[in-house]
């Protein structure tokens, strides 16, 4: 077997490529906004929505069941049942589907005239109901490679995947889409198919090329229900509402007499703002993705204290870190706006999205150490509760208020969701967060924004902002020496490893 890494220099790697894949993939929503308009992007976004949708009903969370199976496994010194694992996984995603890639491909003209309201997105959904198998058995690999600490492999094909898909999609756009939306969202499509089938390949040939010889049969089918089930209503739910809230949008903001191109002001927050207020989590998502089988591993295992250390040292990271890039965001959104898409509109919307940076990545490492211990099924009641909210907020708020209210829907129900989910994470681990860490955090960062604000020149903000707010977290007792000998002692092992 591959020598595997520490979590933390896995995190390291894996934060590395994230970095990489988030950048270029940014990057090239930047080309497709200036090739297709804002119009276009939003009419992209929704026809992505009933993909996705599609997808996630295919996985029918059998990716996170996969990581987590194999981490109990491996956690129990038992590789040989790994191989009876991927087989009830790899029956399941078929067999999940399968039956969902039929009804796409035939519902897809209803799908195309009733619910995204053009016709042209027919031949996308169809394109992406034919290899929608591919994309769900490529969750399975990517589980087990993230459960079994292969992360280098896995991000290698992860690069080859995304510049792949990138590839075909400009050719496509380039040599045969033109200006047109729907072709351009069939470009779109078939990148990510060809993506996906270059990725499958590859993982299940490394997979083979392992050897591992199978231990005694085991029966998987219950223990597969068991976690994938919970999951795959979660997901689908949540999917589900997100997918109608996405589409109802534009049909909304059509009743407010003050939006003139509902779908270009959709287009403009969720095609271009949200790319660029979610772009520093991709480091975030790659510690995200690694706790839940090391916290899967360590439950197994009964190691206490390694769950608690990982908690408090997980929130406090994802706090700084979110408020790092809280005031960066914030104190940058015009310039940067007008760089990326030369749109004013995206930059103000930017600015305000900015302020919920810290919730939002702390709710993302939240997620995933609740799933990592095993609380599926509370995430299912959580995601029912505000999503449900959510729709509710959009249908009666949009008409009256356009954007505003979408803004405060977000809010409101982003919030709802991290606060249940970090108390019951706090309540199954026994851990309890002083209410002064938050509090003086965030006040640093308050203070860090207005000092820095007095600023003109945006090179000048983006430098003072983080020297100011680490010397106030100082200052405020926030960071501390232990904290820097922390990092330092990391920083030794890596070079003396290395």
């Amino acid at each position: 077997m591959p020598r595997k890494l520490p979590i933390f220099y896995s995190a390291l790697l894996l934060t590395g490529v994230n970095l990489l894949l988030r950048l270029v993939g940014t990057s090239f929503q930047v080309y497709i906004s200036g090739r297709i308009g804002a119009a276009g992007v939003g009419l992209l976004q929704l026809t992505m929505s009933v993909g996705n949708l599609a997808m996630v009903a295919g996985i029918a969370g059998v990716r996170t069941a996969a990581m987590y199976l194999t981490a109990e496994e491996l956690g129990r010194k038992r590789p040989g049942n790994v191989t009876w694992v991927l087989s009830g996984c790899f029956l399941y995603s078929i067999l999940c589907s399968a039956a969902v890639s039929a009804v796409l491909f035939f519902f897809a003209p209803a799908l195309a005239e009733r619910w995204i309201g053009d016709v042209r997105t027919v031949d996308s959904l169809r394109l992406f109901a034919a290899f929608l198998p591919v994309t769900c058995l490529c969750g399975v690999m990517t589980g087990y490679f993230t459960a079994a600490n292969r992360i280098g492999t896995l991000a290698a094909v992860e690069v080859a995947e995304q510049l792949a898909s990138m590839a075909v999609t400009m050719a496509a756009l380039s040599l045969w889409a033109g200006d047109d939306p729907g072709r351009a969202c069939q470009s779109v499509v078939l990148g990510g198919c060809f993506g996906g089938c270059l990725t499958l390949v590859c993982l299940t040939a490394l997979r083979l090329r392992e050897r591992v010889k199978p231990g005694p049969r085991i029966p998987i089918r219950s223990r597969l229900l068991q976690a994938a089930v919970p999951l795959a209503l979660a997901d689908v739910l949540k999917s589900g509402i997100s997918t109608t809230e996405n589409l109802m949008v534009p049909k909304r903001l059509a009743l407010n007499a003050l939006v003139d191109n509902p779908l270009a002001a959709f287009g403009v927050v969720s095609g271009m703002v949200f790319p660029v207020l979610m772009f520093p989590a991709c480091i975030l998502y790659g510690l995200a993705e690694l706790l839940i089988p090391e916290l899967a591993r360590c439950d197994a295992a009964g190691s206490k204290r390694r769950i608690s250390y990982l908690v408090r040292r997980s929130l406090r990271v994802a706090m700084l870190y979110g408020l790092f890039f809280s005031g960066l965001e914030f104190l940058l959104a015009q310039p940067l706006c007008a760089a990326l898409y030369g749109n004013a509109e995206a930059g103000r919307w930017l600015r305000l999205y900015a302020l919920l940076i810290p919730m939002l990545y702390c709710d993302a490492i939240t997620d995933a150490m609740t799933k990592g211990l095993g609380q599926q099924k509370v995430c299912v009641r959580y995601n029912i509760l505000t999503n449900a909210m959510d729709v509710a907020f959009l249908y009666l708020l949009l008409p009256r208020f356009g954007m505003e209210g979408y803004f405060f829907s977000f809010f409101i129900t982003h919030l709802v969701n991290f606060i249940l989910s970090l108390r019951r994470l706090l309540k199954i681990t026994g851990e309890a967060i002083p209410f002064s860490v938050p509090a003086l955090s965030a006040a640093a960062a308050l203070a860090a924004i207005w000092g820095v604000s007095l600023l003109t020149a945006p090179a000048a903000r983006a430098l003072l902002y983080p020297v100011l707010l680490g010397c106030l977290l100082y200052l405020f007792r926030v960071v501390q020496a232990e904290d820097i000998r922390w990092m330092r002692g990391l920083l030794r092992r890596k070079k003396a490893e290395s």
